[in-house]
């Protein structure tokens, strides 16, 4: 495998745990960060691939570097408790019944489904829950093909991290869109469906095909959308794949069915961006008539400064891309090492947000993915009382507190709505979501 001028290559290479010693012989990977990508991928994935490694990683840069901290697992992702155990596992097999015990037991207290995605999210049939899906949003339901629940390259901060630890009971998968499209049938008011994982541009053309196409014979679905990292990890997708044409095609066909296609690109870094192929890709995409929207959470160590948001946000709007999302890192893995307090996630994201030219200010933020829903920062106020974040609901499990003020009073250190005092007001519906948690009643 090489890299042509362009940054393309002949094929995808991905590397995983067993292949460190080969990264480190094409790159200089420190032998110390070596045993820790050995230790932690017992319990959080490690994936990457040649272009990220050489195209994105500035190696000398490392262990600093954003792009190395987006992919290579770090010291002091999991406490210094769970490390010394995985230290003395070292040299016993996955298989041995103390490490399987103590791998599952580490992510079960990493919290795998923020949010009561298992709980509340999944939908029932007439059978029972569908497989694959989870519906908590009136008019968008999640749909997650088996075949897509893999990436090109894992980033540590994956809230849907859990997908690819290879345990069945924390996986959200569908082996094919039988059940989708029953469950559309019977649920008119779905006008969206969001294909995620994984990433389901790692299937081939004609696989993706046979789960895209039957939403085209479901009338009440008005969009697509495909959740997807892969123009920023491998562009080559849309681009020197063999079937890279058919996926256009694809794109083309959904589009002329009058429908919107709407491709949300995972962008956490304008380098992702800067490289000929991926805005090759980009380019390519878009003459489908496909809108990209763009979206990544606020990262420490990666990106968590105004001047990276800035970049990133004006590349993108250059690319003929639409900012759309800052998201707040979810409480779920690693969640302590890249974690943001609000308020210096308010600050960040203003500061950015000051500096665009107004086409690049569709872009909301900073948003926390709650089990209520979608909860905007609009800032911070000061009143005689004290201060207090201004808080909303963009997106909520019940409809009629779509756009919902509330406050809760400031918190240097907060880092998530549950580390906070919401306060509602008089507004009993909204004070139920909020505290309601995992009493909150599924979408059906």
């Amino acid at each position: 495998m090489h890299l042509t001028a362009d940054g393309t290559t002949t094929r995808l290479r991905a590397y995983g745990p067993r292949q460190l010693d080969e990264i480190a012989r094409r790159h200089p990977l420190p032998d110390a960060a070596r045993e820790t990508v050995r230790l932690l991928s017992r319990v959080l994935p490690f994936r990457v691939n040649e272009y990220v490694l050489s195209e994105l990683v500035d190696w000398t840069r490392v262990p600093d570097d954003p792009m190395y901290q987006l992919v290579f697992p770090q010291d002091g992702m999991l406490d210094e408790g769970d490390m010394a155990v995985l230290r003395r596992l070292a040299g016993h097999r996955d298989s041995d019944p103390e490490v399987v015990a103590t791998v599952r037991a580490i992510r079960e207290r990493l919290n795998p489904h923020p949010g009561g995605q298992q709980e509340l999210n999944v939908p029932r049939g007439a059978s029972g829950p569908v497989p694959g899906l989870q519906h908590k949003y009136r008019e968008t339901v999640l749909y997650f093909p088996g075949q897509g629940q893999t990436c090109h390259t894992y980033c540590t901060y994956c809230f849907r991290w859990a997908q690819f630890v290879g345990d069945a009971d924390l996986r959200f998968a569908a082996r094919g869109p039988e059940g989708l499209i029953r469950y559309l049938r019977g649920h008119p008011d779905v006008s969206d469906v969001l294909v995620t994982g994984g990433d389901p541009m790692v299937m081939t053309a004609d696989r993706l095909r046979t789960h895209l196409e039957p939403l085209l014979d479901v009338p009440t679905v008005r969009t697509v959308r495909i959740g997807t990292k892969s123009p920023a990890y491998w562009p080559q997708r849309f681009v020197s794949d063999a079937d890279a044409d058919d996926v256009l095609r694809l794109f083309e066909r959904i589009v002329g069915s009058g429908r919107v296609l709407a491709v949300l690109a995972h962008f956490s870094h304008p380098r992702e961006l800067a490289t000929p192929v991926a805005r090759r890709a980009l380019e390519r995409i878009r003459a489908t008539g496909a809108v990209v929207y763009c979206q990544a959470p606020l990262i420490r160590h990666v990106n968590d400064s105004a001047a990276t948001w800035s970049a990133l946000w004006r590349a993108e709007l250059t690319a003929g891309l639409v900012p759309y999302y800052m998201f707040m890192a979810r409480d779920t893995g690693p969640h302590t090492y890249y974690r943001v307090p609000i308020a210096r996630a308010v600050d960040i994201f203003q500061e950015a947000y000051r500096d665009l030219p107004g086409l690049a200010r569709t872009v909301r933020g900073p948003v926390m993915s709650t089990t209520a829903g979608k909860v905007v920062v609009d800032g911070v106020e000061r009143v005689p009382e004290g201060r207090y974040f201004r808080l909303r609901l963009l997106q909520a499990r019940d409809p009629r507190l779509v756009g919902r003020p509330f406050r809760a009073p400031w918190s240097p250190d907060a880092a998530w709505l549950d580390d906070l005092r919401p306060e509602p007001g008089d507004d009993e519906a909204l004070r139920a979501a909020l505290t309601a948690g995992s009493r909150t009643e599924a979408v059906r």
